[in-house]
């Protein structure tokens, strides 16, 4: 199934689930999928605690072959020159998805979603966000009435500490992927951690 699927993989600003991301990033190298990595320029610049740039960069650049595109200019021709089969946001925070859920184009990884979304062709979410059952409801009430696009399955993943808190369960990544591809949201979307 994943044998040369073409897969745009970006990475927003969750930056406490790079390490998880880094994994199932992996997991889809060794299914056989192509993947191009996109960065927001957030996730390109920002130093944190859970990773510097300059090792997060040589990890994307050890397991995929290739540096992250990390531009709008270098991401816009996704879409015109169908470059990928399905574009995959791996974490996607409240912003991003408040974004998406307006037509915001201002980021690389926006960017990517826009000139893919013009072939009419899957984007899966993997939202992690600590305002998912607050703020960011609304966006993923729009995003899940919104063609093309699909969620991992996600849930409360500490509901005593951060109440409002949702985390997509990145093992159910690829058969989301999969279903995706036959444009079916992989059920149920509500998981119980």
């Amino acid at each position: 199934m994943f044998n040369g699927l073409k897969i745009g993989f970006a990475m927003t600003g969750s930056f406490c689930n790079f390490e998880k991301t880094l994994v199932v990033m992996e997991d889809l190298m060794h299914a056989d999928a192509q993947i191009i990595p996109i960065v927001s320029e957030n996730v390109a610049e920002m130093e944190t605690r859970f990773m510097t740039t300059e090792v997060l960069y040589t990890r994307i650049q050890e397991i995929t072959g290739r540096k992250p595109l990390s531009t709008i200019q270098e991401v816009e021709p996704i879409g015109p020159k169908k470059l990928i089969d399905i574009m995959v946001i791996v974490p996607c925070t409240g912003n991003t998805m408040a974004k998406l859920a307006n037509s915001i184009t201002d980021t690389p990884v926006l960017m990517a979603c826009k000139s893919h979304l013009r072939g009419n062709r899957p984007v899966v979410l993997a939202l992690s966000t600590n305002d998912g059952l607050s703020g960011s409801a609304k966006n993923i009430g729009i995003l899940l009435n919104t063609k093309n696009y699909f969620f991992v399955p996600f849930g409360q993943d500490d509901p005593i500490n951060k109440p409002y808190s949702l985390t997509a369960s990145m093992d159910l990544l690829k058969e989301t992927i999969k279903l995706a591809l036959e444009s079916t949201q992989i059920q149920p979307i509500i998981k119980n951690y």
